[in-house]
């Protein structure tokens, strides 16, 4: 197992940049894991406190000691740490700027939700776009951002699957062009408040081989 890449480390808190292609936890059928890789990385137990698909790369938080986990989870759910992610879609969202509401799961357990987006850039049928949790629903940007006819490039669940299988064919993309690129922490945790990462190198070549210049 390689090393997940980590951002900051000290003896309460790990902030780490987590591959695409890796569940968090595991479970029935997960051989290899998130939590698993930094117990053996750093010698002891961790506890994630917020969720990433295990599709989906980017910055993870992880407490190091049940204390710092209850404090981060606690300031997460509250919506005192902002968490903006960056997605490659196709087509292009109605505004440049806007709120998605639609509640996200099924039938009774359907739940609200919301996510700001704005739109970085455009070209040649696909979007570049920013998204900001206002909660924190399972796949969340995903659904939302189909629901407004911009499904996530490589989505095998949401997205456009003729769409998918044409740029799987012609360019090689085959992972989920979403990664969690942004978060901010409230102040009194003794850490930087803010964190952000580039594209992930799947994402960069996306945008590149479609045309885009991300900043």
């Amino acid at each position: 197992m390689k090393d997940v890449p980590v951002l900051y480390e000290d003896t309460d808190i790990l902030v780490i940049n987590k591959p695409c292609g890796i569940p968090v936890q595991g479970g029935a059928g997960i051989s290899v894991c998130i939590t698993d890789i930094l117990a053996r990385q750093t010698g002891s137990p961790v506890f994630p406190v917020h969720r990433l698909d295990r599709d989906t790369a980017g910055i993870l938080l992880v407490a190091r000691n049940a204390a710092m986990a209850s404090r981060l989870t606690r300031a997460v759910g509250s919506k005192d740490v902002i968490k903006r992610y960056t997605a490659i879609c196709a087509g292009k969202p109605p505004r440049v700027e806007g709120c998605i509401t639609l509640p996200v799961g099924k039938g009774r357990d359907r739940k609200p939700a919301e996510t700001t987006y704005r739109l970085l850039e455009a070209v040649d049928g696909y979007s570049l776009l920013q998204a900001e949790l206002g909660t924190g629903r399972t796949h969340q940007i995903r659904i939302h951002f189909a629901s407004v006819d911009c499904p996530i490039l490589a989505d095998d669940k949401y997205g456009d699957f003729p769409l998918n299988r044409r740029v799987r064919r012609d360019h090689d993309i085959r992972k989920l062009q979403l990664a969690a690129t942004e978060i901010v922490l409230p102040p009194g945790f003794g850490i930087p408040e803010r964190f952000s990462i580039p594209l992930p190198p799947h994402m960069a070549d996306c945008a590149a081989v479609l045309g885009f210049q991300p900043r």
